[in-house]
């Protein structure tokens, strides 16, 4: 509910502006925000069955009104000028408006603008297109298919918004407009976004529907087509859904040429989707983030010749495979995403293609069956004058006795019409006759005129009546449309299959990498390129490095957690840092549990090699082989990866082949010095090992596993070696740690 309360109703000249009332939210959503919402559709976002938003149509009825269908061109100011009596949101927005149905500005399949002057292009973000008063505009000669019908009451019209002049509420496309041209527009709590359609195809389309509701609309329509052509990945089941539901989305990818001998790659044509900048972006950031690092450099070279992305690479990269990269990590390859909402007298509906184009064909039937229905009415007015000059020339010589012997030219339509038994405006017409007329000749013609206009009459009253003869009358329009305005499809139909795709391991650049693991979680991969010279691992100032492991960009990272799960990441997954940066945040990038720690990282690729060393605190001790944790899946998360029975204490790899040596500490400070081949190996991942540390005091437990490299601070090992486990160990001596970097008094390290 929203609530205010009543202040003082009781003296009603009070100010009530602080007056709140009672009432309920579904009211108010009702009453306020409902009227806006569908304002904003029905008036601005959405387009219509005639392919058009009301800015768009304000636009070219103005330009109709202007004679710019022939002639020469008008500047676009005075357009922009003239148009405001229809559209008062401002001269940008209409100029912008008239830039995207330019020719020159290439964002639609089919234009409806002729242009002269710089009108930006749609494939760059950053071009600028000239001010209103430096460009020239007309309308193109397909828009004739507009407005044919206008003149004889094909729609209705209503007032402007101002009351001074009429508008169409539609415009009478001849051909289905609104799946030629992308239309793309944001309601409130919806939008529409249709792709474009080749002209002929969907002519042709029409027409087959029309003489079949149920043909396969693929037949005829196989797919979207594109101003800026390129290809389209097209996948039949795909693309029936979309025409069958009007949601869903496809691929587009961009063309390009490998120029082998300047060693560069040179994209000619991109995505609809996307734009130069956007993907000269893309590029950029990928190599930042080496992810492309054979490019070298990537320049725009577009020009009067057309669009142009030089992309130039290293000699010892292979182009095949960096034009694929290109299409992976970039807007190069995109989606579109259809979304075919459309208003259907004033309500918006998602429709597929085959109910979109029932919808325009029922609206096209109407169209042509008022404008005959205006023809039958003018014709009817012309038959009515000429029944009464038929009368009049079968006595020719009465009618000009009637008129000689008349007083006043006032008399003579009333004497005609006494004389003749004819009407006032059939009496008029015959006054108006000139004399030269009076012959036979003239008498014959219009006497053939009558018969002529009764077979007409009767045509146009059958096309009325019969819905086939309308369709067909469609049929015919269509044809010509597709004959005089078709064109041969822009954008290439690719099959998935006959893209050759790398393996995705050829995709993924190789390069040698270090990961650094903190102890508050952080981790992150820098190339060994960055780790030249002096630099320092930054972390934050309670936290340090707890691990360090070499890598290369394509291997499998497994993150053990202190839960005992495992999770797996390939190293390309992981963004790139620079010492200077903290990393990523483990628990972010991996999703861990609540309360969750990674505790060690191995890097590795298939088949895995070697085995991993479990300590725990029980004092146990296990190897298992690192095959266990290898999935042909790629599964992401491995539950129970070791035993959770004691809490790990420590995790080694041992590589193949290699007795690594290690020792435990216990808290009561003993030190068990041993070789790695003394530890019980299992064969499953959960096995709890045997025991390490042999202690009759339960709280003497394992606090810390040393690898060999990470025991300098100790000055006789071999005191501390044994040859078999379980075993006690033997206390640390005070005389055996070098410099003093440990006390005895220190229980964990």
């Amino acid at each position: 509910m929203t609530t205010r309360k009543l202040e003082d109703l009781e003296d009603k000249e009070k100010d009530v502006s602080g007056i709140a009332i009672e009432q309920p939210i579904s009211e108010t959503l009702y009453e306020n925000f409902m009227p806006y919402a569908m304002s904003v559709i029905v008036s601005r976002a959405i387009p219509e069955i005639d392919g058009f938003k009301p800015a768009h149509r304000k636009l070219l009825y103005t330009m109709y009104l202007m004679n710019l269908m022939s002639g020469s061109r008008a500047k676009s100011a005075d357009v922009v000028g003239q148009t405001m009596k229809l559209n008062p949101h401002g001269d940008q927005t209409i100029y912008e408006t008239m830039v995207r149905l330019t020719r020159g500005n290439n964002t639609l399949l089919h234009p409806w603008i002729d242009s002269k002057g710089n009108f930006g292009d749609v494939t760059s973000r950053d071009m600028q297109y000239a001010a209103s008063r430096y460009t020239e505009v007309r309308l193109e000669p397909s828009c004739e298919t507009l407005f044919s019908g206008l003149s004889k009451n094909a729609v209705d019209f209503v007032d402007n918004y101002s009351g001074t002049m009429k508008e169409p509420v539609l415009l009478p496309a001849m051909f289905p407009t609104i799946l030629v041209n992308n239309n793309q527009g944001i309601a409130v709590g919806m939008a529409s976004n249709i792709c474009s359609f080749n002209l002929k195809e969907i002519c042709d389309t029409t027409i087959a529907l029309i003489r079949d509701p149920n043909v396969d609309l693929l037949e005829t329509l196989p797919a979207p087509d594109f101003s800026t052509s390129g290809y389209l990945i097209y996948d039949a089941d795909e693309m029936r859904e979309i025409y069958k539901t009007g949601r869903g989305s496809f691929q587009l990818r961009g063309a390009a040429d490998i120029n082998r001998k300047e060693r560069c790659i040179e994209i000619r044509e991109i995505p609809y989707t996307t734009t130069i900048e956007a993907i000269i972006d893309d590029i950029t950031d990928a190599v930042k983030k080496n992810k492309l690092r054979d490019v070298v450099n990537v320049r725009d070279e577009t020009d009067l010749n057309g669009l142009c992305i030089s992309v130039e690479y290293k000699s010892s990269a292979d182009p095949d495979i960096l034009l694929h990269q290109l299409f992976a990590q970039t807007s190069l390859q995109s989606s579109f995403s259809c979304n075919f909402n459309v208003l259907i007298d004033n309500r918006p509906k998602l429709l597929g293609v085959r109910e979109i184009l029932h919808e325009w064909i029922e609206w096209r039937s109407e169209c042509i069956r008022r404008e005959a229905t205006y023809d039958i009415g003018k014709k009817e007015e012309r038959l009515h004058l000429l029944r009464g000059l038929e009368r009049i020339l079968l006595d020719i010589d009465k009618a000009i006795a009637v008129i000689r012997l008349t007083e006043t030219e006032k008399d003579v339509i009333p004497r005609l019409m006494d004389a003749f038994d004819i009407d006032e405006l059939q009496a008029e017409y015959v006054a108006e006759i000139k004399l030269r007329h009076l012959n036979r000749e003239y008498i014959l013609k219009r006497i053939r005129d009558i018969e002529t206009l009764e077979r007409e009459i009767a045509e146009l009253e059958r096309l009325v009546r019969g819905k086939g003869r309308v369709r067909e009358k469609i049929v015919r329009q269509l044809k010509d449309i597709a004959k005089k305005y078709g064109r041969e499809r822009k954008t290439r139909l690719i099959a998935p299959e006959e893209i050759d795709v790398p393996e995705e391991e050829e995709l993924i650049p190789e390069y040698n990498t270090r990961l650094f693991l903190s102890e508050q979680g952080y981790v992150k991969k820098i190339a060994l390129t960055s780790l030249r010279g002096n630099f320092e691992i930054r972390v934050k100032e309670d936290d340090h490095i707890i691990q360090e492991v070499d890598s290369t960009n394509r291997e499998e990272i497994l993150f053990f957690t202190d839960k005992a799960q495992v999770y797996k990441l390939m190293a390309w997954e992981m963004e790139d840092f620079r010492p200077s940066q903290l990393g990523d945040y483990t628990p972010n990038l991996l999703d861990l549990d609540d309360g969750e720690r990674v505790i060690f990282i191995h890097s590795t690729t298939e088949p895995f090699r070697g085995e991993f060393l479990f300590v725990f605190e029980n004092g146990k001790g296990v190897r298992v082989d690192t095959s266990h944790y290898e999935t042909k899946q790629r599964r992401r998360k491995l539950v129970n990866a070791y035993d959770a029975s004691s809490p790990i204490v420590g995790i080694r790899y041992l590589p193949e082949g290699k007795n690594s040596s290690f020792a435990v500490r216990s808290r009561k400070n003993k030190l068990l010095y041993f070789e790695s081949s003394l530890v019980v190996k299992k064969a499953t991942r959960t096995a709890q090992g045997a025991a390490i540390l042999r202690t009759r005091n339960q709280n003497d437990t394992i606090v810390k596993l040393y690898s060999e490299e990470e025991l300098s601070f100790v000055r006789d090992l071999n005191y501390y070696k044994i040859a078999k486990i379980p075993t006690a160990g033997r206390y640390i001596r005070e005389e055996s740690l070098e410099e003093r970097q440990i006390s005895l008094d220190e229980s964990v390290l």
